[in-house]
């Protein structure tokens, strides 16, 4: 057992230990209470930017503000992106009804793109779905958009607008088509059916012909092989002559070349000329007589003088017979004259 003085100490220094973790514990009561509120107040701040970003709302970032005005924005909703040759470079962050039914559109873009003035803010489709997005399609102006301003805009067909007018002009092709079926229809009826598998039948007759005819042909072909060598031998032995003649052929081309350049040469507009007279004066000649005008129209339409002549011609030619027969009537004469003169003059008279 301590003696008294050695007890009280351990006894103080009991108290002492106790009052010390005692201590220790409301320490670390609070400790616990400050990281609860610090988890707390994190937790919450987690949660605003979290909620932010699935917004597409970037807190953290520099953005330049744009907006644009839309007649319609056919399911454009806040956070869709916005894209420049298919990078994006910021979101949709607020859309808002103008009075007048225009949709006000609200960019955020990432500070540091330069956005000329002229670009457009075009309302296009990302997918086969509907999904949207607004795509910049820049301008060449050198001037450059600033924070705030309004850019022009425009928006893409979808795909129903887009196959609007395909479809009506399906609908008048089909209804084309109809009325060309029921004329058809119309038209293929029992005759025609009939007249068609005629018509086919003598189509096959033809083929058929066609054939036999071929082969009539080979035939003769084959028969005639002798004679064909022969033509093409012919054929071959013509063209060699006219190879070997070849300088006589461009001799006489050259010949013929000549004539015709004489030809052109002479003066064949004076020569026609004097023709034309000559042609002229002999109709006129032609006409004279056809006209008893002159000796030769008389004697040729005079028929008078066409019978005179007659007669004249018969008598001389009745006289030359007579004087072949009788010489002795006419000519009449003696070597030593006397009485044979006499009766040459009593003849004669």
């Amino acid at each position: 057992m301590p003696s008294g003085p050695i007890k009280n100490k351990l006894n103080r220094n009991n108290d002492k230990g106790c009052f010390g973790i005692n201590t220790m514990n409301q320490k670390l009561k609070i400790t616990n209470e400050t990281k609860v509120g610090i988890l707390t107040i994190v937790t919450i701040f987690i949660l605003i930017i979290g909620y932010n970003f699935l917004k597409g709302n970037d807190i953290f970032s520099n953005e330049d503000t744009y907006y644009a005005k839309y007649d319609r924005v056919n399911g454009l909703s806040v956070s869709k992106p916005v894209l420049i040759n298919g990078f994006p470079i910021g979101r949709v962050a607020k859309l808002a009804l103008l009075p007048n039914g225009q949709i006000l559109a609200q960019f955020k873009i990432h500070h540091g793109y330069k956005i000329p003035q002229n670009t457009i803010a075009r309302l296009e489709n990302t997918d086969l779905l509907g999904g949207k997005a607004i795509v910049f399609i820049l301008g060449n102006n050198n001037l450059f958009a600033k924070n705030g301003d309004t850019l022009n805009t425009n928006v893409q067909k979808n795909v129903i607008e887009q196959v609007e007018p395909i479809q009506q002009k399906a609908a008048q092709i089909i209804s084309r088509l109809d009325s060309v079926l029921a004329s058809v229809n119309s038209v293929i009826n029992p005759e025609f059916q009939r007249n068609f598998d005629r018509s086919f039948a003598s189509i096959a007759k033809i083929l058929q012909t066609l054939e036999g005819t071929s082969k009539k042909v080979d035939e003769i072909v084959g028969n005639q092989s002798v004679k064909i060598g022969n033509i093409f031998g012919n054929v071959e032995s013509v063209s060699l002559n006219l190879k070997n003649n070849n300088d006589k052929i461009s001799s006489i081309i050259t010949n013929l070349n000549q004539v015709s350049n004489d030809i052109s040469k002479a003066n064949l507009s004076q020569t026609l000329t004097q023709t034309g007279k000559t042609i002229a004066e002999l109709q006129l000649l032609l006409n004279k007589i056809n006209t008893n005008q002159g000796s030769l129209g008389l004697l040729v339409n005079d028929k008078q003088l066409y019978t005179n002549l007659t007669h004249a011609s018969d008598n001389l030619d009745k006289l030359m017979i007579d004087l072949k027969t009788n010489p002795k009537r006419y000519i009449n004469f003696s070597i030593f004259g006397g009485s044979g003169s006499k009766k040459t003059k009593n003849s004669i008279k």
